[in-house]
């Protein structure tokens, strides 16, 4: 009955996602975890700086594999009970792709350049290599094939035959089958090596990346499904064992030995590791949780209430991009203050003068707070704030020559954006010049 009910079940590794090279629109970033809910087909995304649930996205049946781009745009979701994978953009959350794969898809993995992901198709007993065109390449494997890691090749589990298949990447085809433990399933790499779940055995074999023997075979707990390799910190490997009861072995990749077992949720399953290693993430299919490892105390700190069977967990840095500035409107007029008159009759400066009136606007709404400076000939004259009415004011305190132009400049904020207006007191024919927006 175990083996039954986790045939139905999808092992991925967690997968460790650098942000890619930054972009003038890429102001910060923030670490994600994308957890496949197989029995509710959706994926919850857990913020990992708050561990909070931020959003719940919709894609196809029995969801289970779960990739992410290296540049962090895009998580690729093998929907199992069907032919597709659903791919989200991460800016909007939403499905923006359906592509058709093999039958039974199960693991993803994403090559470091993000321009290939692997998809492995359990009914078929075969491998999808997607490019970024949405393309198909099918590369025959062994049988029902599940977990997928890439490092050096690409490993595939295929629990059917108790066999690991390595695929070079160049080529895309098989270039060795190795023999592991009994029904392995679960597939991490680090530079060096490849760990292997084996559920059946309660063990993990670790592969020779260089030379594709087995380097050891390490006990660990009961029902090993997932599998992650930390790359900093001491670069541990974290393995969930489903009915140990519910806990995550944690093996040293320089002694191969397990130094740490940890309690977590109901029949855990996937796993992946922060960046900087600090935490560890691990789906729990029987309690509909993530539970957050602290990787230097080897304890959980918090429990994350996720989708209903929540199989495989993905983390990426995911860029967050600036909003659009709204857009902004000024406007400025130039009238000329009439002269009082003294008590000897003759005209004097004391009311007269020029005043520069500026409305600063957006959507025709008036925008108040904001600093406008006025100028004429690039000479500055004075800067006011807009009221709420979106008005700013400027006293000219001399006489204007007929035909000088004045300028006032709003310079933008993190919200809004820059807008310019330009008044003349008079055009070439003598008459007042109209505002200029």
């Amino acid at each position: 009955m175990l083996r039954s009910w986790f045939a139905g079940l999808a092992v991925l590794a967690g997968m460790i996602v650098p942000l890619a090279s930054a972009t003038p629109a890429a102001a910060q970033a923030r670490t994600l975890a994308y957890v496949t809910n197989a029995f509710s087909g959706t994926v919850s995304v857990i913020d990992t700086a708050t561990n909070t649930v931020t959003a719940t996205i919709p894609v196809g049946s029995r969801p289970e594999g779960v990739a992410v781009t290296p540049d962090g745009t895009r998580v690729y979701v093998a929907d199992s009970d069907g032919t597709t994978v659903s791919v989200i953009s991460t800016a909007s959350n939403a499905v923006t792709a359906t592509i058709p794969v093999g039958r039974g898809p199960r693991g993803v993995a994403i090559t470091p350049d993000g321009t290939r992901a692997y998809v492995t198709n359990s009914i078929s007993g075969t491998v999808s290599v997607i490019s970024t065109a949405t393309n198909t390449v099918t590369v025959s494997v062994g049988m029902a094939p599940r977990g997928v890691a890439v490092g050096s090749s690409v490993y595939v589990a295929n629990p059917g035959s108790n066999t690991v298949s390595v695929i070079d990447i160049a080529s895309n085809t098989v270039t060795a089958t190795i023999d592991v433990g009994t029904f392995p399933q679960g597939v991490a790499v680090n530079p060096d090596s490849a760990y292997v779940t084996n559920t059946n055995d309660g063990t993990v074999s670790v592969i020779d990346a260089a030379g594709n023997g087995i380097a050891a075979t390490i006990p660990v707990g009961s029902s090993p499904l997932g599998v992650a390799a930390a790359l900093v910190g001491g670069a541990n490997v974290y393995v969930t064992n489903a009915t140990s009861p519910g806990t995550v072995s944690v093996i040293n990749s320089a002694s191969n030995t397990v130094t740490a077992t940890i309690p977590v949720g109901s029949l855990p399953q996937g796993v992946a590791v922060i960046p900087d290693a600090s935490r560890v993430y691990v789906t729990n299919v029987g309690s509909d949780t993530v539970s957050v490892i602290d990787s230097a105390a080897n304890a959980v700190t918090a429990t994350v209430n996720v989708g209903d069977g929540p199989v495989a967990v993905a983390i990426g840095t995911i860029p967050v991009l600036e909003q659009p500035r709204i857009a902004t409107t000024l406007t400025l007029k130039a009238e000329k203050k009439k002269e009082e008159k003294g008590q000897d009759g003759r005209g004097v400066m004391a009311g007269g003068g020029l005043a520069l009136k500026a409305r600063l606007t957006t959507g025709g709404e008036p925008v108040d707070g904001k600093p406008i400076e006025f100028t004429t000939d690039s000479v500055s004259l004075c800067t006011d704030t807009t009221d709420s009415r979106g008005h700013a004011f400027c006293k000219v305190p001399r006489r204007y020559d007929d035909e000088a132009c004045y300028t006032a400049t709003f310079a933008g904020d993190a919200t809004h954006g820059p807008s310019t207006a330009t008044a003349c007191t008079r055009n070439h024919h003598g008459r007042p010049a109209p505002a200029v927006g």
